[in-house]
């Protein structure tokens, strides 16, 4: 009797399975500019017109140990959002438009209704961003990773004119500095949350992380806000008065700011300025983990910052609030002299 794939561990079958029921998500997510379906070699999308100087702008990523905190709790239909707000978010701070994403869905053995509760949090994301799920690739690959459990990677091409592009060059001393809050940890900072809660705490995914109140695994895999929208929002408000936009991830506020800052210049933060949201002071508490630390590994509730002229901070915070986001003045832009870049 011949071997089958099915044999070695790769079920076809499943996978055709797998493409019939994401089509219709996909399909839920198209916006002008797509052509043609899922399941081709290829995704299609055509450049919008209309534009003087169009520049593509693209961004990938993943969603990192998060992933453990969906295996445990056996809930996968929202980390396909984290995926998207980690791509999307990035190519947004540009100025850019997002404009169709793509994922990698990577697993020791296909569970169908895995990865299609995965991939419908895939195409809700990008109906959050305003893009389209153009494609994707779902790969089973035996012997990778232990059963149950899988890997994913996102790619998203968004689109800017030149001359309206978010660059450093644009931020000045005295611009005010505007927080976005976040929807918690977002996508960053699992390993070390995993090992103060579960390792150091003893607690489990069940057990309440404050106060008696939320689980812990329902507030560690809240999904990552997707702030495409509101940016597009704040920009439709004060346009070139946006001088600066930073998606706080991995590095947290420390790492993350001077990457929107020129050289010569530095970003003063009131951290008294907002309530930093308990699961953070949990975490901190728990590990313990010092206050040098929170600052570098996870984003303490601020999810996004701008940096706006000082006369249109008030518009650009009332832009972001209409836009649901809870925004507000979290320092000022200075001069760098012998401070730290963060300070």
């Amino acid at each position: 009797m011949s071997i089958r794939y099915r044999d070695a561990g790769v079920d076809i079958d499943a996978g055709e399975t797998l493409v019939k029921r994401i089509g219709p998500l996909a399909k839920a997510t198209h916006i002008p500019g797509v052509l043609g379906d899922l399941g081709g070699f290829a995704g299609l999308f055509q450049v919008p017109g209309g534009m003087k100087d169009p520049v593509l702008v693209s961004g990938t990523d993943g969603v990192g140990t998060k992933l453990k905190v969906a295996f445990a709790t056996n809930k996968h239909d929202s980390v396909g959002i984290d995926l998207v707000a980690m791509c999307v978010n990035d190519i947004a701070t540009t100025g850019a438009r997002p404009l169709f994403f793509l994922d990698y869905f990577g697993t020791g053995e296909l569970d169908v209704d895995t990865a299609a509760a995965v991939i419908s949090g895939i195409a809700r994301g990008c109906k959050l961003a305003g893009c389209a799920l153009l494609g994707g690739e779902t790969a089973e690959l035996p012997g990778m990773y232990s059963p149950g459990e899988y890997d994913l990677a996102g790619f998203a091409v968004g689109i800017a004119e030149r001359d309206a592009l978010i660059h450093p060059t644009k931020v000045g001393a005295g611009d005010v500095i505007i927080g976005v809050a976040s929807s918690g940890l977002h996508s960053n900072g699992y390993s070390l949350a995993r090992r103060v809660f579960i390792d150091e705490m003893g607690l489990d995914f069940d057990a309440p992380f404050a106060d008696g109140e939320q689980p812990l695994g329902e507030a560690l895999i809240e999904p990552t806000k997707i702030y495409a929208r509101s940016i597009a929002a704040l920009l439709s408000a004060c346009g070139d008065d946006v001088h600066g936009l930073a998606h706080i991830t991995g590095g947290g506020l420390r790492d993350n700011i001077p990457r929107a800052l020129p050289e010569h210049l530095a970003a003063h933060i009131d951290l008294q300025s907002y309530e930093r949201p308990a699961l953070f002071n949990a975490l901190a508490a728990g590990g313990p983990v010092d206050e040098d630390e929170m600052l570098r590994t996870f984003n303490l509730g601020v999810g996004l910052v701008a940096m706006v002229t000082a006369s249109e901070s008030e518009r650009a915070i009332l832009a972001l609030n209409e836009a649901g986001e809870r925004a507000w003045s979290l320092g000022e832009v200075r001069e760098r002299r012998e401070e730290p870049i963060v300070f």
